[in-house]
């Protein structure tokens, strides 16, 4: 310290800095809670004063919040069902029916689209000019098509251009495709059923187990054993031991007309079919166009030491390319994936049993809108909730580490 200063400070004029209070850091994290802590005390508070002024005026009509009809006996039919229903069944039961084949449908819509939207992406940072252009049209055509246009063109090209029940196209292993639907040979368990449950388990827990062997084997020597084909192989030996044995025992339902009908096999619907399609090349445009954006927010650089230590176009897209995209692809994917998800009320244009059509005929049944409303409000929010949890975790994954 210099004299001047020195001096300073004994006199009094420089003092010097005093250590923070004790307890600073906590009180700032205290005052950092108090306005997100007043907005949602206040949101509550505005979401029981709705709630009160609604059974206030439902009780002046002579109505009140009740969920007891849930029990009674719907009495109504629906188009397809992944579980065993009747009319005789009660409203809980014909909106499970609902919410599952809500979610049957976003699940294979969301494999299809996603597909989709990965290979047009690619496609339109492809060198090719046709390829890149047909992509680029794709996209800016199906993403600018109201999508319910798309469900209902498909669905009444469906009915009118495949063929009638008695003259159903017959494909391989016995499946049927006709205006009322396809129908597909299905396996049938005879007995067994709880010990291949457990042995699908066990192999996919040795499948998890023998990708992460390889993974650190890879990491320590610069060796990369195969996967798919061990993986492969087990699954089949597992499953030739359970049926030699007698452990468990599977046969086939094949597809058989009779009279005007399809029986065995397993169908599925032209409103299943024309759902999942329309969203399917929807939401795949849109997929593509992220996908893109993924690919080109890639250094350019990444491609040409690729391609400069020999790999292939297609190797350095796999190995370098995508897995470096997924970082910005990942969020935006986490939209579309809920906006499928929530898409998938367009099936009662066209007669599909999803959850808004079970709701829409459990209404005008039991007028009964704002309980059966707030269960299909509950079902989406928690379903999209969960979407959400699901691409965060992937997106933390997929980080860079120490980022």
């Amino acid at each position: 310290m210099s004299a001047p200063v020195g001096q300073a400070f004994a006199a009094g004029a420089l003092k010097p800095p005093s250590p923070p209070p004790p307890g600073a850091p906590l009180r700032e994290r205290l005052q950092g809670l108090a306005w997100p802590l007043v907005v949602l005390l206040g949101l509550v508070g505005i979401g029981v004063l709705g709630a009160r002024n609604v059974s206030a005026n439902l009780a002046a009509a002579g109505m009140e919040i009740d969920f007891s009809f849930l029990w009674q006996q719907a009495g109504f039919d629906v188009s397809e069902s992944l579980i065993a229903y009747t009319p005789r069944d009660t409203y809980a039961r014909v909106l499970l029916v609902g919410i599952l084949n809500t979610l049957i449908a976003a699940a294979v819509t969301l494999v299809l689209a996603s597909a989709i939207g990965l290979v047009v992406g690619i496609a339109m940072t492809s060198a090719n000019w046709l390829v890149r252009n047909l992509a680029r049209l794709y996209v800016e055509l199906l993403r600018n098509l109201p999508k319910l246009l798309i469900v209902i063109a498909l669905y009444v090209a469906l009915v009118r251009g495949l063929p009638h029940i008695k003259a159903a196209w017959i494909g391989p292993f016995g499946a049927m495709l006709s205006n009322r639907g396809l129908a597909l040979p299905s396996p049938v368990i005879g007995h067994g059923g709880l010990a291949l449950g457990f042995a699908v388990s066990f192999w996919l827990v040795g499948w998890a187990f023998w990708a992460r062997a390889v993974k650190l084997h890879q990491d320590a020597t610069g060796q990369r054993r195969p996967v798919a084909l061990p993986v492969l192989v087990a699954g089949l030996v597992l499953y030739a031991g359970l049926i030699l044995s007698g452990v468990a025992q599977i046969g086939w339902s094949v597809p058989k007309l009779t009279g005007f009908n399809v029986s065995g096999g397993i169908g599925l619907s032209l409103q299943f079919a024309a759902l999942v399609l329309a969203l399917s090349v929807y939401h795949g445009g849109q997929i593509g166009a992220i996908v893109e954006g993924g690919i080109l927010a890639t250094s350019r650089g990444q491609h040409e030491a690729a391609l400069a230590l020999g790999l292939s176009r297609l190797r350095t897209m796999r190995l370098i390319v995508l897995p470096q995209a997924l970082r910005v692809i990942t969020p935006p994917l986490g939209n579309q994936y809920s906006n499928l998800l929530k898409n998938t009320s367009i099936a009662l244009a066209i007669g599909y049993s999803d959850l808004l059509s079970v709701v829409s005929t459990s209404v005008n049944q039991t007028f009964r809108p704002i309980e059966l409303m707030a269960l299909v409000a509950l079902f989406f929010l928690v379903a999209n909730l969960l979407i959400s949890a699901g691409v965060n975790w992937c997106n933390h994954v997929f980080r860079i580490r120490g980022r």
